[in-house]
């Protein structure tokens, strides 16, 4: 596929995304987005909680306008601000005011991660009000009916500094994600790499094993994405303990020794 710029409120996922339902979460963001409540994901990292929004905007036929938040993350930044262009002084929209306006799905990725002003802007639109103060214009922006907001998080690297306020999570729907269970975590695996099942359960009892050296030695264990990611190595003729070296262990973490433990977990199983 050939790259071209879309504006974000043109980016409308066109075909349908591989996403395994695990519980009733279809359901109650749908039921959210049609009584214009704002959406709350919570769980590890990659375990499908970016694929599952996409699923959602191709299913509600919604743009999907996703912002990875971080410590440099203003509330400027996705409001909007004044820029110089060809010496004049114009307004441009920040990519939650461009979801607010034209009613697309706006998906703020690690939200604790962005600056505690970037928490406040969001309260007016997750609560009956949904509009969007524009402080520098000194207007309000009401928000499109179709307009969604959704947040993301990681409880697990919340910590005194970066903890979601009561104040902000208590506007949301709350839907709470994890690793899905053995046998569909297996079949994610193969169907998204096209691996053999037994490849692809031998990579699932190896990501159990990861899992279970969380918090002795590891911060996190293997996700399901990076699972996909050894895969598809596989699947390209590489031999499996150097996939799972390259694509699970390298990422899980920097320690020789634990490198060197996970490797051994890899090889007794390949």
């Amino acid at each position: 596929m050939e790259a071209h710029t879309l504006a974000p409120e043109e980016h409308f996922i066109r075909e349908e995304p591989y996403y395994e339902p695990v519980g009733q979460e279809i359901g109650i963001f749908e039921a959210a987005y049609r009584n214009k409540l704002p959406v709350l994901l919570k769980g590890p990292t990659g375990c499908g909680k970016t694929r599952f929004m996409e699923y959602m905007a191709w299913r509600l036929k919604r743009p999907l306008i996703t912002v990875s938040c971080h410590d440099d993350l203003t509330a400027s930044d996705l409001v909007g601000r004044f820029l110089v262009k060809g010496g004049e002084t114009v307004w441009v929209d920040g990519p939650l005011a461009r979801a607010v306006r034209a009613g697309g799905i706006c998906y703020l990725d690690e939200i604790v991660e962005a600056r505690k002003d970037t928490m406040v802007v969001i309260h007016p639109l997750a609560d009956d009000r949904r509009a969007l103060p524009m402080e520098k214009l000194g207007t309000l922006l009401e928000a499109d009916d179709n307009f969604c907001l959704a947040i993301s998080y990681n409880p697990g690297y919340q910590s005194v500094l970066k903890d979601l306020k009561q104040s902000t999570r208590q506007r949301f729907v709350a839907l709470e994600f994890n690793y899905p269970a053995a046998e569909l975590e297996r079949k994610i695996v193969s169907t998204e790499s096209g691996v053999a099942p037994e490849i692809a359960e031998k990579l699932v009892k190896f990501a159990q094993m990861t899992r279970n050296l969380k918090g002795s030695g590891l911060e996190e264990g293997a996700s399901t994405r990076l699972l996909v990611h050894a895969a598809k190595l596989i699947a390209s003729h590489i031999e499996p303990v150097a996939a799972c070296q390259s694509a699970i262990a390298q990422a899980l973490t920097d320690d020789e020794e634990m490198l060197a433990a996970v490797q051994e977990l890899s090889s007794s199983l390949f």
